[in-house]
């Protein structure tokens, strides 16, 4: 591939949209766990014809295109091994081009992030049907169809599967347009081939979703389960029922550093938020009364907590609903704590990413499988069979490790094993971490021997969501696609790619193409 010494691009590419600086560079092409090789330059186009022009001097040049979204992924999805790719970066393609309540419709463009979607679409009573993850103040929309998200509107699915329409940047610079924008799909999916791929096949600069009315009325519960078959249990039920819009849980490790991590009840903002949420002023008092009295130590004595919301037209079908999952959580062998958890949450849905640092400066980094609700607790025994095996090295060198549940759709069970470890901090953190939160935390000096024990037990917990046919999200160069897919069925991937970038000069890696 050519390089920066290669060539001169100051020309080639619309004024004002590189970056060369090698410092700068060197921070587009961290995530949130690696440091990938130097770029020769990252390029910030305004708009999609910026995009595609950039794109076009780019393949003449035959220089690697790298697409960066938000930078809150973990997966190397931007990220290469050669040195010389050109980032692109979307940030500055953050409009929300047309809100339509009539046909039920919204078009933004790929670097609008989900907390500024949200906030425009509320006021009006509407909103997409997967409204981003937690890291929505700074993750944006075309990446989570890039990445395949989930967290809000988890309980119908992910985030990628809801696209009505992209307008797609090839490698060349040709605009390439899905779908009809208001039906998906029209004819073969075209929509879908370009949703979930990491940026393997092209940039989507224009991202078109439906609309659906915001709920009227809303039911939190939070669970506590002394063993995980029993919130297991009772969290599959509950989305074989379709009961909750979001139902995620913890186990006792994550459990305790999200209350160390969070001050629940004397978190101003939070507390203000989740009281103007409640829609009466008596109701707000009495709720932020409960929050206040329920502090920190609601969860104390649970091994394993399970937190949702239930979503209705009106306050009694919201409180059936309730009142079915409280009937599962009982039968499962669970029982009701103060739902202080799912309220603040979903009063203030996307909170600033200081979890991207433990609750004492340590090195935060997730992996991920979903599989079948039958195979989840086999799933986490596994993993707990790896963890006893390797307990005196994580003891030794300070490496904890919880979970993260959630369930998604009908049929998926996500289980997302965390760690924390001690470790120097990039730039990415000191930049996305709030100044006055990264303040009260320490560095750790660098620690290679703990982050090796830690990408040693990802790569591991890997291997065993694929002994029990576990898929993943935001795959890009961490989860194997191929020795997961139907050879006939990657053959397909591969023509595809070949037809959409001949060159293979876009996100080359990704996927594993």
């Amino acid at each position: 591939m050519a390089t920066m010494l290669d060539h001169d691009l100051s020309t080639a590419f619309p004024a004002g949209t590189l970056i060369t600086d090698p410092g700068e560079c060197a921070f587009y092409a961290q995530d949130v766990h690696s440091d990938g090789a130097a770029p020769c330059a990252v390029f910030r186009p305004a708009n999609i014809d910026e995009l595609s022009a950039g794109l076009a001097a780019a393949h003449a040049r035959r220089l690697a295109i790298v697409p960066r979204g938000g930078g809150m992924s973990y997966t190397k999805g931007y990220l290469t091994e050669d040195a010389g790719a050109l980032i692109v970066d979307l940030s500055r393609m953050d409009r929300i081009l047309e809100v339509d309540p009539v046909d039920m419709a919204v078009t933004v463009e790929a670097g609008c992030t989900w907390a500024a979607l949200r906030d425009r679409l509320k006021p009006l009573g509407v909103r997409v049907p997967r409204w981003g993850t937690l890291s929505g103040i700074k993750a944006t929309v075309g990446g989570g169809m890039s990445q395949n998200g989930v967290f809000w509107g988890g309980g119908n699915g992910t985030i990628a599967e809801t696209a009505l329409s992209f307008d797609v940047v090839l490698a060349d610079g040709t605009i390439l347009r899905t779908g009809s924008g208001f039906l998906r799909p029209f004819g073969p999916d075209l929509t879908g081939l370009f949703a979930a791929d990491t940026g393997a096949f092209g940039i989507k600069a224009h991202i078109t979703l439906p609309l659906e009315r915001e709920a009227e009325a809303f039911g939190y519960g939070s669970f506590a389960f002394d063993t995980p078959d029993q919130a297991f249990g009772a969290m599959s039920e509950i989305a074989r029922q379709g009961l909750a819009a979001e139902c995620f849980g913890f186990d006792p490790f994550l459990q305790a550093q999200r209350m160390k991590r969070d001050s629940l009840g004397s978190d101003a903002k939070a507390l203000v938020g989740m009281m103007k949420a409640q829609g009466s002023f008596w109701k707000a008092v009495k709720e932020g009364a409960k929050v206040v009295a329920a502090g920190r130590s609601f969860l104390d004595q649970a091994r394993f907590s399970a937190h949702l919301i239930v979503e209705g037209r009106t306050e009694a079908a919201a409180a059936e609903d309730l009142k079915r999952v409280e009937r599962i959580v009982t039968e499962a062998g669970g029982r009701s704590v103060e739902n202080t958890i799912p309220k603040v949450l979903r009063a203030n849905p996307f909170p600033p990413v200081n979890s991207m640092l433990g609750p004492d400066g340590e090195r935060w980094v997730p992996v991920h499988g979903i599989v079948r609700h039958s195979r989840a607790v086999e799933a986490v025994a596994r993993i707990g069979t790896l963890y006893e095996a390797h307990a005196a090295e994580m003891e030794r060198l300070g490496v904890g490790a919880g979970y993260m549940f959630l369930t998604v759709g009908r049929t998926g069970f996500l289980i997302e094993p965390v760690f924390f470890f001690p470790d120097s901090w990039g730039e990415l953190h000191r930049r996305s971490v709030e100044p006055a939160h990264l303040a009260r935390l320490k560095e750790a000096p660098a620690n290679a021997e703990a982050r090796a024990l830690v990408d040693r037990l990802r790569k591991r917990i890997i291997d065993i969501f694929g002994e029990l046919e576990a898929v993943h999200l935001q795959i890009a160069r961490t989860y194997p696609l191929k020795e997961r897919s139907d050879p006939a069925g990657w053959q397909v991937l591969e023509a595809v790619k070949r037809a959409v970038d001949p060159e293979g000069t876009m996100n080359p890696g990704a996927l594993g193409l």
